[in-house]
């Protein structure tokens, strides 16, 4: 009597290991139909490295993000450094060489010197 029980068990795995191989293999097909239209993304190496180290990939972006506004900060700071030199050096060459910088502010326009 168990041996009909085992041949029923020994068929039903296999019907059930064909079905899981029928949907993996639908599946990974339906996978690559999503990789062709998305065939233009690239995705930068660091990501990768990201993940081989076991490390969230979002954690790249959100770290990218902080690097740029780190560095965004600091050309603004040189910018406003240099927007304030030009400004005094105007003002300092208007006092030793004025009729020079009087040709200079009618080229350049009245407000060279902000």
């Amino acid at each position: 009597m168990a041996e009909r029980f085992d041949n029923l068990e020994e068929h039903l795995e296999k019907f059930i290991e064909n079905i899981r191989q029928n949907f993996m293999i639908s599946g990974l097909q339906d996978i690559e139909k999503c990789r062709q239209q998305l065939h233009e993304i690239n995705v930068p190496l660091e990501v990768f490295e990201y993940i081989d180290q076991g490390r969230n990939p979002q954690l790249y972006t959100k770290e990218c993000l902080e690097r740029a506004l780190a560095r965004n900060e600091q050309v603004k700071g040189k910018i406003d450094t240099m927007t304030k030199f030009k400004s005094l050096l105007i003002s300092e060459l208007s006092k030793v060489f004025p009729e020079e910088m009087s040709n200079y502010k009618a080229i350049h326009g009245e407000d060279a010197p902000s």
